[in-house]
């Protein structure tokens, strides 16, 4: 996997697939591990694939220093300026959906399309997610396997028939979650970034043909944010997932990918 030096962070990327650039920004805590094969080899034959190790997962560097979504963002257009590409499609989901959020705001002429997934805009005028799922999130991880870690946290990406119907799948997914594990503090503070997210009254100036797109089951980042998002976006439209949860894009992989690739298809780099 090639690396990018950003000041004193090395990143780690992969670019799979042919055609049209699309890079795909993970959330929370997430390495690019955890983007389901399955999926990447579904979009790499129609997309350039770029999936990269945010700052602090997988192979990347992980400084115990305060983060930013702007950091994470500069992060992403770095990688861009790495492999000389002016323009891609961007997919972020749950903290990538932030991440994708600061890129159009601060460098959107780099975008020829955003989705932003399963995300929100943040600030007084979010949704917030149930109590009982935050005490999920914030638990404290001590005296628990990181494979235990990974099955608790399964009931805020997935609804209880998924994971009831996909166990084995799920379980045979940990391996390759765990092979570059993510440090609990890195874990908070990529949480810590997420609380600057105030994007409300500037969604406005996204000019970037927007898909929004999520799981209506979603207990992690209610529905209704998505809806608010879509809303404040002049260019946007809005796509809610009846049976799916947070983890949308893995859940309803089929109907994610009928919504999402025509809709990049549709605005070609190359037009």
């Amino acid at each position: 996997m090639p690396t990018v030096q950003i000041n004193d962070v090395r990143l780690h990327y992969e670019v799979t697939g042919h055609g049209d650039p699309l890079m795909m920004v993970m959330g929370l805590g997430g390495s690019s591990a955890a983007w389901a094969p399955e999926l990447i080899a579904e979009l790499e034959r129609s997309f350039q694939t770029i999936i990269y190790d945010n700052r602090g997962t997988g192979k990347s560097d992980k400084p115990d220093v305060p983060y930013s979504l702007e950091m994470f963002a500069a992060d992403a257009i770095a990688i861009l300026d790495e492999l000389k590409l002016s323009r891609v499609h961007l997919f972020g989901v749950s903290m990538g959906g932030m991440i994708a959020q600061e890129i159009a705001l601060r460098y959107g002429s780099r975008l020829q399309t955003l989705t932003l997934g399963c995300t929100t805009c943040g600030g007084r005028n979010a949704v917030p997610p149930p109590e009982e799922s935050i005490k999920l999130l914030t638990a404290p991880r001590e005296g628990l396997s990181d494979e235990e870690v990974i099955r608790r946290g399964w009931p805020l990406a997935y609804t209880p028939e998924y994971i009831k119907n996909h166990r084995a799948e799920l379980e045979a997914s940990i391996p390759r979650l765990l092979a570059h594990p993510t440090p609990t503090f890195i874990f908070k503070r990529h949480l810590e970034a997420t609380y600057g997210l105030k994007t409300y009254d500037r969604l406005p100036q996204i000019t970037t043909p927007t898909l929004v797109i999520t799981g209506a089951k979603d207990v992690l980042i209610p529905a209704r944010n998505s809806e608010i998002l879509a809303e404040r976006i002049p260019v946007a439209r809005l796509h809610i997932i009846p049976n799916a949860g947070h983890a949308f894009f893995n859940e309803a992989r089929e109907e994610f990918l009928k919504e999402f690739v025509p809709f990049l298809k549709a605005h070609p780099i190359g037009a």
